[in-house]
């Protein structure tokens, strides 16, 4: 099911799992999503407010945790189990055999995911097997749609009327659909056009167009201790604060793994969030420390942060056009046929709740495909991006012109 943000497809599909496993004894169902944190935090929040509630008050359901052996599961009092879990964890999720099989916002999946997951549907409890997704359109090239578009499966297209809590049944909108649709109107770009419209649309004047989420998002994986850390940072409050982890290995290619992307909280409150990633309980590290903290130039915040992460930091070089065309270069294939800098899945530390209610990027990877020159009708395309939903690409380009655009001084802020 594709369609604009807010039109029930997740709900849907909650609902036919929850139902199926209701009715029929003895069924196994999967719910994924590419990660198991953003499961967590989105996908089961809405499975146990809105769609199993009363079965779980009356014990015809119940939530089981996980254990060494079995993976997290809501258990039915039938014998039917609903599976949870990320794809980024996959040992237990792809250890079984299912009926129904549901992945929420499946553009974050490769097509080798998906295909994956389609080997699972052998359970036999049901007399059909179904493979299920729901997303926001993305961009027009995404392999769902082109699946889609050579017949390869189903694609079935949702918008604002199907939804009763939005759209009463004669067409007129309800108090929560005017409040909603408010912030979806307040999109531009790219954004407005998947997440109001539904469209699969590529953002026009896309700065990054050799981005390739298949080439440059990666599964994660045990990084070696000996390899370069880094740490880049974009100061905000009413906009994203991000900090991100880079790990460097022998090539020189730079890894984004993990990442702290979040608004309306201290500098000092963010420090302590970094802090807390990278030490164990005794306030030792457990991985290297960052050969240097890339900042943004505000001595205040600079200042603030050297205090609390107790290490100096290093002035970003900010020229934007040359910072750009060097991330460019990196985003293409070097001569092993493999980009010299990727984002490893799942390198958020934690969702920004606020960001996700409004609609905006939540994290660097989530930028990226909306991020555009600055290029007004009528008027010649300057060569400046639109300044909008561009923090982690501030960070970002900061990391890359560290490593690549030299020949500046080294400077250390003094508290």
């Amino acid at each position: 099911m594709s369609g604009p943000a807010g039109t029930g497809k997740s709900l849907a599909c909650l609902y036919r799992l929850h139902f199926a496993a209701l009715h029929t004894p003895g069924i196994r169902c999967l719910i994924a999503r590419k990660t198991a944190v953003s499961l967590g935090s989105t996908t089961l929040v809405t499975f146990e407010k809105k769609v199993a509630a009363e079965a779980l008050v009356a014990g015809i359901v119940k939530w089981f945790g996980g254990s060494p052996r079995e993976a997290a599961a809501y258990r039915y009092a039938n014998g039917s189990v609903i599976v949870v879990g990320g794809l980024d964890k996959p040992e237990k999720v792809l250890s079984s055999e299912y009926d129904l099989v549901f992945v929420d916002e499946a553009t974050e999946l490769t097509e080798t995911d998906w295909e994956t997951l389609g080997t699972r549907l052998r359970n036999g409890r049901l007399s059909w097997q179904q493979q299920l997704a729901a997303c926001n359109p993305g961009a027009p090239t995404h392999w769902l749609k082109q699946r889609a578009d050579r017949s390869k499966l189903t694609m079935l297209e949702s918008r604002h009327v199907d939804n009763p809590a939005y759209v009463n049944a004669d067409g007129s909108v309800t108090g929560a659909g005017r409040d909603y649709f408010a912030k979806l109107d307040a999109l531009t770009g790219v954004r407005r056009l998947r997440l109001r419209d539904g469209k699969w649309a590529a953002a026009e004047g896309v700065i990054y167009d050799g981005w390739d989420p298949a080439v440059h998002l990666v599964a994660p994986f045990r990084i070696p201790r000996e390899w370069t850390r880094w740490l880049a940072v974009d100061f905000g409050f009413t906009n994203p604060f991000v900090a991100q982890w880079w790990a460097e290995d022998g090539d020189g290619r730079l890894y984004l793994y993990r990442e702290l992307y979040r608004t309306r909280r201290l500098v000092e409150d963010h420090a302590r969030d970094i802090l807390a990633a990278v030490t164990d309980r005794n306030g030792q590290w457990s991985e290297p420390r960052p050969r240097a903290v890339i900042c943004d130039h505000d001595a205040e915040d600079r200042a603030t942060l050297e205090r609390h992460l107790g290490m100096s930091t290093s002035p970003a070089k900010k020229t934007v056009s040359d910072g750009i065309q060097a991330v460019q270069s990196r985003l293409k294939p070097a001569g092993d046929g493999r980009p010299r800098l990727v984002l490893v899945q799942g390198a958020l530390l934690e969702r920004d709740r606020d960001l996700e209610d409004a609609k905006l990027p939540a994290s660097t990877a989530e930028e990226i495909e909306g991020y555009v020159w600055d290029q007004k009708p009528g008027k010649p395309p300057k060569e400046v991006p639109v300044k909008e939903s561009d923090h982690g690409m501030d960070a970002l380009r900061y990391m890359v012109a560290e490593r690549d655009l030299g020949g500046r001084p080294r400077m250390r802020w003094l508290g």
